[in-house]
């Protein structure tokens, strides 16, 4: 036999044991109840034993060893009377002592990882104080459950017959929801088809809407080419009011025939008329020159409304020619295709001096009215001569015949001048009206 010490789980005090668990041989069994424990203990009162034998002795170094627990004490010192968490179970046998110790520590491992529940050992005064509060827990959870039956009878008596009215309200309510429910359901039938055709409707309104933005992209192409048109057409109108207004200031005459007398011998259209033996100029200049003059003449009769009385002027560039209007059969060219001028035809002459007795009706045409014209030089139409108009007053003559080259250029050149003034005359009469 060996001394177990047990300690209260509550009070932290060593607890003493009875007398008839002594008797009964603890070293059988070691399970310990709060039955079998009685709390009769003393205060610095241990258990006391004989003298214990060597496996007696080592059983109770493993106890002392596993079950104690550190307090201070009244010295500093760590006590090792002071408490236990946990006891010490199984049998010990001196036979079986290895055995034994082997199974109290594995018991002891299941109590610690807590795979095994064991009792708690307290004294008896700590019992009876658990025993009055488990009393008193016990007289008022009983109160409770009386008074909750009390109310709940009470309670349900009352609430019953309110409950059997709510619930029949409740049944109304539920018929008349279903009710409404079925209609809800033929509304959203009837709703459902509605929004397909709407959904129709707007999937052919989409159609013709980007059909509509088709036509009106296709129209705002059409307006902008339009519009491009239209400001060309613009361009147009103004460039065209432009040129009206530079020809409207343009006189034709002026453009169409250019006559300088700077030289010796008069320019009309860059084409010499006459002859000098110090300029050589070839009789088809001269005769593209007569052309030119002849032209002019018969554009200034058309302007003025002119009818030659005695001869019809064609002018055929280097080609002219006047016909008689007495004797169609008398054609009297205004050129020369001989090389020499001594040697020159006299129908030649005749032509130059029918052209003189043309302009010569011009001008007592262009004379009439308050616009007269006056021309530098006279013309003497009878003997075929102008008269210089200059300081010297010489005349002038216009055939080839018994004249000098000097004298007939100077004749055409006069005839130039006259030309050159009628030029401007209708410029001013008829291009400013």
């Amino acid at each position: 036999m060996f001394p177990i010490r047990f300690i209260c789980q509550c009070c932290k005090q060593p607890l003493k044991l009875n007398q008839s668990m002594e008797a009964s041989g603890l070293e059988t069994t070691q399970e310990p109840t709060a039955s079998t424990l009685s709390a009769q203990w003393e205060p610095g009162e241990t258990l006391e034993r004989g003298p214990a034998s060597k496996a007696e002795t080592d059983t109770e170094k493993l106890q002392d060893s596993t079950s104690f627990s550190t307090l201070p004490g009244d010295d500093g010192k760590m006590s090792r009377d002071s408490s236990s968490n946990f006891i010490l179970l199984g049998e010990f046998a001196p036979t079986s002592m290895l055995s034994n110790a082997q199974k109290t520590a594995g018991d002891i491992f299941d109590i610690l990882t807590g795979e095994r529940d064991v009792d708690h050992a307290l004294c008896e005064d700590c019992t009876d104080k658990l025993l009055e509060e488990l009393d008193t827990q016990l007289i008022l959870t009983e109160t409770e459950n009386q008074n909750y039956k009390h109310w709940r009878k009470r309670i349900h008596d009352g609430e019953l017959e309110t409950l059997q009215e709510e619930l029949e309200g409740l049944e109304l309510e539920e018929a008349r929801l279903a009710q409404e429910l079925e209609e809800v359901e033929k509304n959203q039938k009837r709703v459902a088809e509605d929004l397909e055709a709407a959904r129709a409707e707007t999937q052919v309104l989409d159609q013709q809407d980007e059909q509509h933005w088709r036509d009106y992209r296709n129209l705002q192409w059409q307006q902008l080419e339009l519009q491009d048109e239209l400001t060309s057409r613009r361009n147009q109108l103004v460039h065209a009011q432009i040129q009206w207004d530079w020809l409207k200031k343009t006189n034709v005459f002026s453009a169409t025939f250019e006559i300088r007398d700077d030289g010796p011998a008069g320019i009309i259209n860059s084409f010499r008329l006459g002859y000098l033996p110090t300029v050589p100029v070839s009789w088809n200049e001269i005769n593209m020159a007569w052309g030119q003059t002849a032209l002019l003449l018969h554009a200034l009769s058309n302007k003025i409304g002119l009818e030659f009385q005695r001869y019809q002027l064609f002018p055929c560039g280097n080609r002219s020619y006047l016909k008689s209007l007495t004797d169609d059969t008398i054609e009297l060219p205004l050129f020369c295709n001989t090389g020499q001028i001594t040697c020159l035809d006299v129908k030649f002459d005749l032509a130059m001096m029918a052209f003189l007795d043309c302009m010569q009706q011009f001008k007592e045409e262009a004379e009439k009215g308050e616009w007269g014209l006056c021309l530098p030089c006279k013309i003497h139409v009878e003997n075929g001569l102008m008269e210089d108009s200059g300081s010297t007053g010489e005349f002038y003559s216009i055939r080839t015949r018994l004249n000098t080259e000097e004298q007939w250029t100077k004749a055409l050149k006069l005839m130039l001048i006259n030309f050159k003034c009628s030029l401007a005359w209708l410029s001013l009469k008829y291009c400013q009206k």
